[in-house]
C-alpha cells in the first residue's frame, strides 16, 4: 500500500493536479517509488473515495479543467499512522544477480556486455544524484525537512555508489575468468 502513501506525501508537501504529481514523481519520488500516469490517477480516485483527499474547488467550470487535490485530516492521519508503523525490509530481488548465478551454470555469453551497460546506467544515475545534491542541498540548508529529504537522496547516492563499485569488481573478475575469450 505504498503508492497511496507516496501520493499523500507529495500532496501534503504541495497540493497538485494529477499531471503535476506525475511530473513530481518523475523528478523526485520516482527515483525510489515509481508510478505510471494511470496508476497515479487511479490512486487519486481511491484516495478521494476513502476521504483522504479532496478536489480543490475550481473558480471556473470543471469540465476540461485539471483537478487539483489536497490532503484532508483523515489522509494526514493515515500518512502519520503508516509512517509510524513498523515494517520489515523486503527481500532484494534483482534480475541481473539471478542472471549472474545462472551464468555460472550455463555460460557467460552476453553477461559482460550487460554488466558494462549497467555500470554506465548506474554511473549516470550517480552523477544525476550528485547534481541534485549540489543544487538542492547547499551547506547551511539544514531544517528538519531538508535533512530528512537529503537523507533519502543520500540513500540513492549510496546505492548507486554500491552498484558502480560492485559492477566494476564484477567486470574485473570477468577479465580474470579462465577460458574467457577476449573481445
Amino acid at each position: 500500500m505504498s503508492l497511496p502513501h507516496a501520493i499523500l506525501t507529495a500532496l501534503v508537501e504541495k497540493p497538485s493536479s494529477g499531471l503535476e504529481l506525475t511530473r513530481r514523481f518523475d523528478r523526485s519520488i520516482g527515483y525510489f517509488w515509481s508510478a505510471t500516469h494511470q496508476q497515479i490517477y487511479r490512486e487519486l480516485g481511491k484516495l478521494e473515495t476513502e476521504g483522504f483527499i479532496r478536489t480543490l474547488p475550481s473558480e471556473q467550470p470543471a469540465r476540461g479543467q485539471k483537478k487539483s487535490y489536497e490532503v484532508l485530516p483523515a489522509g494526514r492521519a493515515e500518512l502519520a499512522r503508516w509512517t509510524a508503523a513498523s515494517q520489515d525490509p523486503r527481500p532484494h530481488r534483482d534480475t541481473l544477480l539471478l542472471r549472474m548465478r545462472a551464468a555460472a551454470v550455463v555460460g557467460t555469453e552476453g553477461i559482460e556486455a550487460d554488466l558494462r551497460r549497467h555500470l554506465d546506467l548506474h554511473r549516470r544515475q550517480l552523477a544525476e544524484y550528485a547534481e541534485i545534491e549540489k543544487r538542492d542541498f547547499p551547506p547551511g540548508k539544514d531544517s528538519s525537512q531538508d535533512r530528512l529529504r537529503h537523507l533519502v537522496l543520500r540513500a540513492g547516492i549510496d546505492l548507486e555508489t554500491f552498484w558502480t563499485q560492485w559492477l566494476t569488481r564484477a567486470l574485473d573478475e570477468f577479465a580474470e575468468l579462465p577460458g574467457r575469450e577476449t573481445a
